[in-house]
C-alpha cells in the first residue's frame, strides 16, 4: 500500500547514487520499481547539500515527463553497514550519543580527500572537528562551507569532536 503525503505518493528507498558536483542522483523504492530523480533542490529544502549512497530515504514523489522524481525529502537515514574506523570516534560511540544534545554549527570547511574538517558553533570560540566516517555514519556525503548543520560533540584528545550529524531541518525539529 501506498502512503499519501500532500496528494503525492510517499516512498520509503535508499540512495542509489548522489553526485553533489551535479546537483542529482537516484533513488531506488524499497517495493522496486523505475529510479526516482533526486535534485539537489529537495535535499536543500530539508537541509542538507549532500546524502551518501545507501543511505536510506523516504520521499514524496511526482510522474514527471522523465520519470519519477522526488518532491519532498521527509527523512534521511545512515547506510545499515556504516563501521566507524577510527579509535577516537569508535571510543566516542556509545548509546549516550542520542541523548547528546543537537548543537547548532555551521561548516567552517571540509575536504573528502583529506577526511575530516571543522565547523563552528554559535556562540563558541572552538572549531568542532568532523572526520569522514561521522559524516558518512550520519548520511551525508560532504558538507559546503557555510553549511547550517546539527552536530552532536563530545570532548577528545585534542579538543571538540562530531560524533554525530544532523541536517538543519532535524537540529531545528528536535530543540526543546
Amino acid at each position: 500500500m501506498v502512503e499519501i503525503e500532500r496528494g503525492l505518493p510517499r516512498v520509503r528507498g535508499s540512495v542509489k547514487w548522489f553526485d553533489p558536483t551535479k546537483g542529482f542522483g537516484f533513488i531506488v523504492a524499497d517495493t522496486g520499481g523505475p529510479d526516482i530523480l533526486l535534485h539537489v533542490n529537495a535535499l536543500r529544502n530539508f537541509g542538507q547539500s549532500s546524502v551518501c549512497d545507501r543511505a536510506g530515504i523516504d520521499v514524496s514523489v511526482q510522474q514527471t515527463q522523465r520519470g519519477l522524481q522526488a518532491v519532498e525529502v521527509f527523512e534521511i537515514t545512515p547506510p545499515p553497514d556504516t563501521i566507524l574506523e577510527t579509535d577516537e570516534v569508535r571510543e566516542a560511540e556509545d548509546p549516550a550519543i542520542a541523548d547528546l544534545p543537537l548543537e547548532p554549527a555551521r561548516i567552517k570547511w571540509f575536504d573528502k580527500i583529506k577526511g575530516f574538517g571543522f565547523a563552528n558553533c554559535f556562540g563558541l570560540p572552538d572549531d568542532v572537528f568532523i572526520h569522514m566516517e561521522v559524516l558518512r555514519k550520519s548520511g551525508f556525503a560532504e558538507l559546503q562551507p557555510g553549511e547550517a548543520v546539527g552536530l552532536r560533540i563530545v570532548e577528545g584528545e585534542r579538543g571538540r569532536m562530531a560524533v554525530a550529524i544532523a541536517s538543519w531541518e532535524t537540529a531545528l525539529h528536535n530543540k526543546g
